[in-house]
Protein backbone atom coordinates (compact mmCIF):
# COMPACT_ATOMS: atom_id res chain seq x y z
CA UNK A 1 0.00 0.00 0.00
CA UNK A 2 2.85 2.34 0.91
CA UNK A 3 4.32 1.09 -2.72
CA UNK A 4 1.98 2.74 -4.21
CA UNK A 5 1.66 6.05 -3.32
CA UNK A 6 5.02 6.52 -4.39
CA UNK A 7 6.79 6.36 -7.33
CA UNK A 8 10.68 4.33 -7.00
CA UNK A 9 12.85 7.66 -6.36
CA UNK A 10 10.59 8.36 -4.09
CA UNK A 11 11.19 5.14 -2.12
CA UNK A 12 14.56 5.31 -2.65
CA UNK A 13 15.17 8.84 -1.08
CA UNK A 14 12.67 7.57 1.81
CA UNK A 15 15.12 4.47 2.48
CA UNK A 16 18.08 6.96 2.52
CA UNK A 17 16.37 8.38 5.32
CA UNK A 18 15.63 5.23 7.19
CA UNK A 19 12.12 5.42 6.60
CA UNK A 20 11.00 1.59 8.11
CA UNK A 21 7.64 1.89 6.11
CA UNK A 22 9.41 2.84 2.63
CA UNK A 23 12.22 0.16 3.61
CA UNK A 24 9.35 -2.49 3.47
CA UNK A 25 7.91 -1.11 0.45
CA UNK A 26 11.26 -1.31 -1.29
CA UNK A 27 11.88 -4.97 -0.09
CA UNK A 28 8.55 -5.94 -1.30
CA UNK A 29 8.64 -4.56 -4.76
CA UNK A 30 11.80 -5.94 -5.48
CA UNK A 31 12.12 -9.24 -3.72
CA UNK A 32 10.59 -11.37 -6.11
CA UNK A 33 13.11 -10.64 -8.52
CA UNK A 34 15.88 -10.36 -6.12
CA UNK A 35 14.77 -13.94 -5.08
CA UNK A 36 15.87 -15.00 -8.64
CA UNK A 37 19.05 -14.04 -8.43
CA UNK A 38 19.74 -15.58 -5.50
CA UNK A 39 18.09 -18.64 -6.61
CA UNK A 40 20.54 -19.14 -9.93
CA UNK A 41 23.45 -19.51 -6.82
CA UNK A 42 22.13 -21.78 -4.45
CA UNK A 43 21.06 -25.15 -4.06
CA UNK A 44 18.10 -24.75 -2.18
CA UNK A 45 15.49 -21.91 -1.32
CA UNK A 46 16.65 -21.67 2.33
CA UNK A 47 19.56 -21.00 1.87
CA UNK A 48 18.33 -18.49 -1.36
CA UNK A 49 16.55 -16.74 1.26
CA UNK A 50 19.52 -16.09 3.88
CA UNK A 51 21.04 -14.38 0.94
CA UNK A 52 17.98 -12.42 -0.12
CA UNK A 53 18.21 -11.47 3.92
CA UNK A 54 21.99 -10.51 4.08
CA UNK A 55 21.24 -8.67 0.17
CA UNK A 56 18.96 -6.68 1.89
CA UNK A 57 20.67 -5.66 5.03
CA UNK A 58 23.28 -4.79 2.38
CA UNK A 59 21.07 -2.52 0.30
CA UNK A 60 19.85 -0.67 3.04
CA UNK A 61 23.25 0.24 4.65
CA UNK A 62 24.39 1.01 1.64
CA UNK A 63 21.61 2.78 -0.33
CA UNK A 64 22.96 6.54 0.49
CA UNK A 65 26.03 5.49 -1.68
CA UNK A 66 23.33 5.14 -4.65
CA UNK A 67 23.73 8.35 -6.73
CA UNK A 68 20.83 7.52 -9.15
CA UNK A 69 23.01 7.09 -12.04
CA UNK A 70 21.77 3.97 -13.51
CA UNK A 71 18.91 1.76 -13.21
CA UNK A 72 18.36 1.22 -9.35
CA UNK A 73 17.21 -2.22 -10.30
CA UNK A 74 20.90 -2.84 -11.64
CA UNK A 75 22.86 -1.43 -8.53
CA UNK A 76 20.66 -4.03 -6.55
CA UNK A 77 21.26 -7.10 -8.52
CA UNK A 78 25.05 -6.28 -8.40
CA UNK A 79 24.82 -5.89 -4.16
CA UNK A 80 22.44 -9.56 -4.68
CA UNK A 81 25.78 -11.18 -7.00
CA UNK A 82 28.20 -9.93 -4.68
CA UNK A 83 26.61 -11.28 -1.43
CA UNK A 84 26.42 -15.13 -3.54
CA UNK A 85 29.72 -14.41 -4.52
CA UNK A 86 30.88 -13.67 -1.03
CA UNK A 87 28.90 -17.12 0.15
CA UNK A 88 30.71 -18.81 -2.47
CA UNK A 89 34.06 -17.99 -1.38
CA UNK A 90 32.87 -18.96 2.14
CA UNK A 91 31.78 -21.93 1.48
CA UNK A 92 34.61 -22.98 -0.88
CA UNK A 93 36.82 -22.32 2.22
CA UNK A 94 35.10 -23.89 4.41
CA UNK A 95 34.93 -27.26 2.54
CA UNK A 96 38.09 -26.56 0.41
CA UNK A 97 35.92 -26.99 -2.09
CA UNK A 98 37.67 -25.07 -5.07
CA UNK A 99 40.70 -26.88 -6.72
CA UNK A 100 42.49 -25.19 -9.68
CA UNK A 101 42.55 -26.74 -12.48
CA UNK A 102 45.01 -26.82 -14.65
CA UNK A 103 42.92 -28.10 -18.18
CA UNK A 104 43.59 -26.58 -20.98
CA UNK A 105 40.29 -26.45 -22.71
CA UNK A 106 40.23 -24.13 -26.06
CA UNK A 107 36.96 -22.66 -27.88
CA UNK A 108 34.54 -23.79 -25.16
CA UNK A 109 32.82 -20.85 -26.35
CA UNK A 110 32.40 -22.62 -30.43
CA UNK A 111 31.82 -25.87 -28.58
CA UNK A 112 29.10 -24.01 -26.36
CA UNK A 113 27.51 -22.99 -29.61
CA UNK A 114 28.08 -25.98 -31.18
CA UNK A 115 26.34 -27.83 -28.71
CA UNK A 116 23.00 -26.31 -27.98
CA UNK A 117 19.37 -27.94 -27.29
CA UNK A 118 15.78 -26.59 -28.51
CA UNK A 119 14.80 -26.19 -25.26
CA UNK A 120 11.51 -24.46 -26.36
CA UNK A 121 9.44 -27.20 -24.78
CA UNK A 122 11.35 -27.25 -21.13
CA UNK A 123 9.70 -24.89 -18.55
CA UNK A 124 11.85 -21.85 -17.21
CA UNK A 125 11.35 -23.32 -13.71
CA UNK A 126 12.75 -27.04 -14.93
CA UNK A 127 15.95 -25.63 -16.37
CA UNK A 128 16.60 -23.30 -13.04
CA UNK A 129 16.06 -26.67 -11.11
CA UNK A 130 18.74 -28.08 -13.21
CA UNK A 131 21.10 -25.48 -12.64
CA UNK A 132 20.73 -25.47 -8.81
CA UNK A 133 21.64 -29.01 -9.15
CA UNK A 134 25.06 -28.12 -10.33
CA UNK A 135 27.85 -28.16 -7.83
CA UNK A 136 28.32 -25.49 -6.29
CA UNK A 137 31.78 -24.15 -8.23
CA UNK A 138 30.09 -25.30 -11.64
CA UNK A 139 27.03 -23.35 -10.92
CA UNK A 140 28.28 -19.77 -9.89
CA UNK A 141 30.74 -19.92 -12.87
CA UNK A 142 27.65 -20.61 -15.19
CA UNK A 143 25.57 -18.11 -13.49
CA UNK A 144 28.87 -15.45 -13.83
CA UNK A 145 29.33 -15.97 -17.90
CA UNK A 146 25.76 -16.87 -18.96
CA UNK A 147 23.64 -14.60 -16.87
CA UNK A 148 26.38 -11.85 -15.72
CA UNK A 149 27.62 -12.33 -19.28
CA UNK A 150 31.19 -11.71 -17.31
CA UNK A 151 34.10 -13.09 -19.66
CA UNK A 152 36.34 -16.01 -17.80
CA UNK A 153 39.52 -13.59 -17.07
CA UNK A 154 36.91 -11.27 -14.74
CA UNK A 155 34.88 -14.96 -13.02
CA UNK A 156 38.73 -16.10 -12.26
CA UNK A 157 40.00 -12.56 -10.61
CA UNK A 158 36.89 -12.68 -9.06
CA UNK A 159 36.58 -16.07 -7.48
CA UNK A 160 40.80 -16.04 -6.85
CA UNK A 161 41.21 -18.85 -9.40
CA UNK A 162 42.79 -18.80 -12.67
CA UNK A 163 40.92 -18.34 -16.34
CA UNK A 164 41.57 -22.18 -16.85
CA UNK A 165 39.88 -23.51 -14.11
CA UNK A 166 36.58 -20.59 -14.91
CA UNK A 167 37.12 -22.51 -18.19
CA UNK A 168 36.65 -25.95 -17.23
CA UNK A 169 33.94 -25.14 -14.68
CA UNK A 170 32.09 -23.71 -16.85
CA UNK A 171 32.59 -26.76 -19.59
CA UNK A 172 31.75 -29.32 -16.86
CA UNK A 173 28.49 -27.19 -16.44
CA UNK A 174 27.52 -26.70 -19.34
CA UNK A 175 28.37 -30.41 -20.08
CA UNK A 176 26.16 -31.73 -16.80
CA UNK A 177 23.31 -29.00 -18.20
CA UNK A 178 23.29 -30.67 -21.61
CA UNK A 179 23.14 -34.63 -20.06
CA UNK A 180 20.48 -33.64 -17.84
CA UNK A 181 18.25 -31.75 -20.83
CA UNK A 182 19.07 -34.40 -23.35
CA UNK A 183 17.38 -37.34 -20.96
CA UNK A 184 14.84 -34.83 -19.73
CA UNK A 185 14.36 -34.41 -23.91
CA UNK A 186 14.27 -38.12 -24.36
CA UNK A 187 11.97 -39.01 -21.35
CA UNK A 188 9.13 -36.59 -22.81
CA UNK A 189 9.91 -37.55 -26.74
CA UNK A 190 8.87 -41.01 -24.97
CA UNK A 191 6.08 -40.28 -22.90
CA UNK A 192 4.73 -38.53 -26.35
CA UNK A 193 4.42 -41.77 -27.96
Amino acid sequence: MYARRMDESQLIIACKKQDRNAQRALYELYAPKMMTVCLRYCKNEETARDLLHDGFIQVFTHISSYAGKGSFQGWLRRIFVNVALENYRQEARRNKFMEEYEYEITDLEDDYQDNRFDIENISQETVMQMIQELPTGYRTIFNLFIFEEMPHKEIAKLLGINEAASRSQFYRAKTQLQKKISVLLERNKRQAQ
